[in-house]
């Protein structure tokens, strides 16, 4: 063997995946599936039968969970799909600064200062949704109730995505 030493550069992620397979038949409504290299929630799967050449095939419908567009795409039922890992963590919300940041607080009693408040430019579609969001977010903040967002996080990206109002101060 040689002597040589060997340098890995490290990943922040330890390595874990932003996606994992499934095979595109057991993908159900409802479900996440990754379309346009966009993670979507299943809103609609047809399955046709086979034809004498080839494969039963799956037709997703999906709506991109940050932007709230409408992707489809075919799939054999018999191929593997990607499919995101999307999680959901509740924060409590601590103060807003002037450009839109949103300071919450972990569980662990650290503060998460990274997010901002979801703009209108980023969900055209979902815009009357977000504007009275953050709207409920900005008036509950300066009555001084404790108020709890939830953010969506998947495949590297995060985003509010509710609000609950846990009472006052």
């Amino acid at each position: 063997m040689s002597d040589e030493e060997h340098h890995f550069e490290s990943k922040a992620d330890a390595g874990a995946s932003k996606t994992y397979p499934q095979q595109a038949g057991t993908i159900r409504k409802n479900g996440y599936i990754v379309i346009k290299n966009r993670p979507c929630k299943v809103v609609e799967v047809s399955t046709s039968k086979t034809g004498k050449h080839g494969h039963a095939k799956c037709h997703f419908v999906g709506i991109d969970i940050f932007t709230g567009k409408k992707l489809e795409d075919i799939v054999p039922s018999s191929h593997n799909c990607d499919v995101p890992h999307v999680n959901r963590t509740d924060y409590q919300l601590i103060d807003i600064s002037e450009d839109g940041f949103v300071s919450l607080l972990t569980e662990s009693g650290g503060t998460k200062d990274d997010l901002r408040l979801p703009t209108d430019e980023n969900l055209l579609s979902q815009l009357v949704l977000i504007s009275i969001w953050v709207k409920q977010i900005k008036d509950g903040f300066a009555e001084g109730k404790d108020l709890v967002v939830s953010v969506m996080s998947s495949m590297g990206e995060e985003q509010i995505c509710a609000l609950k109002d846990i009472g006052p101060k």
